[in-house]
């Protein structure tokens, strides 16, 4: 059986039991390993979305790395993932030995929804990530997290990417929800439109929660794809799903979330995204009283 807690304990932790500087975390720090990163994120360059992903030889190391993580979430979103990724997760098919290949990964969310996975060597401008998404394409890395803190990673990875938006995606509940975000961001001619659609985005299917049987429930991406984040839910100060709420709060894309938004139910957070995103244009931060982007507190820019 893995031993979580000593993989837990290579991660950098404050004194409140947080992550500390993300500049500690070994996925920033092991010369090693950032070039192998780097060489699988420069496959995807030059790329136009939708083109497929290039296979990838991964290593038995990073096969093990899966293993762990795969290991530890299954567990984990049994007590911690609302009913609607509970189901999804069954249609995803993850498997458990591998790390699967994008193309494996992609064929079967088209079974399912119609979405692909195209490649993407890292975070994506929000114009082309957002509006990917209306034509059913989603940006999608192949690089693994590093091997001594596979319960956490400061960036998206392969693991991420499959377990989080994987599983969304094999549902056509939340498939509906990506391309609703497109389309909005296809709505957008200013970067401030998109950087305030973002925030929503993020907000929602990367770290959304909602209230099942009154527990708080995790459905975002990035929740479930973090052993280390989504089982520290009862930290985070939950707030009721709120647009011009979430569109004024500052976030960190390399860090834990302090804040997270509830929805009561997938019903209750497709009545708040849906009207949202089809009156989406230029004019919505100043019809928000939203006039400028709030500062992400420590994340990358």
């Amino acid at each position: 059986m893995t031993d979580l807690s000593a993989h837990a304990a290579r991660i950098p932790i404050d004194a409140d039991g947080r992550l500390g500087p993300v500049s500690h975390h070994p996925g920033f720090r092991d010369r090693r390993y950032l070039e192998r990163r780097n060489s699988l994120a420069a496959l995807a360059s030059e790329h136009a979305p939708g083109d497929a992903s290039p296979p990838v030889t991964y290593t038995e190391t990073e096969h093990r790395t899966w293993r762990t993580v795969h290991a530890a979430l299954g567990p984990a979103h049994r007590d911690h993932a609302c009913r609607a990724v509970l189901d999804a997760r069954e249609d995803a098919a993850i498997p458990a030995d591998r790390i699967p290949q994008h193309a494996e990964v992609g064929a079967h969310l088209r079974s399912r929804t119609g979405f692909d996975f195209t490649p993407a060597g890292g975070f994506v401008p929000n114009r082309r990530f957002l509006g990917s998404m209306e034509r059913s394409f989603f940006h999608a890395v192949q690089f693994v997290r590093h091997p001594a803190a596979p319960l956490y990673t400061p960036e998206p990875d392969v693991i991420h990417d499959v377990f989080g938006h994987g599983v969304h995606l094999a549902s056509p509940e939340f498939a509906a929800l990506y391309r609703l975000i497109g389309r909005a961001a296809g709505q957008a001619r200013t970067e401030a439109a998109l950087d305030l659609l973002s925030r929503v985005y993020w907000f929602t299917l990367e770290v959304g929660v909602m209230t099942e049987g009154g527990a708080v429930k995790a459905y975002g991406a990035a929740l479930l794809s973090s052993y280390a984040e989504i089982t520290q839910l009862a930290r985070n100060e939950i707030r009721e799903l709120d647009i011009q709420d979430m569109a004024r709060t500052a976030y960190d894309v390399t860090g834990y979330q302090p804040v997270l938004f509830s929805a009561r139910s997938m019903r209750h957070l497709g009545d708040v995204l849906g009207p949202f995103c089809e009156e989406f244009d230029d004019e919505t931060g100043p019809r928000l009283g939203v006039t400028a982007a709030p500062r992400r507190a420590g994340g990358r820019p």
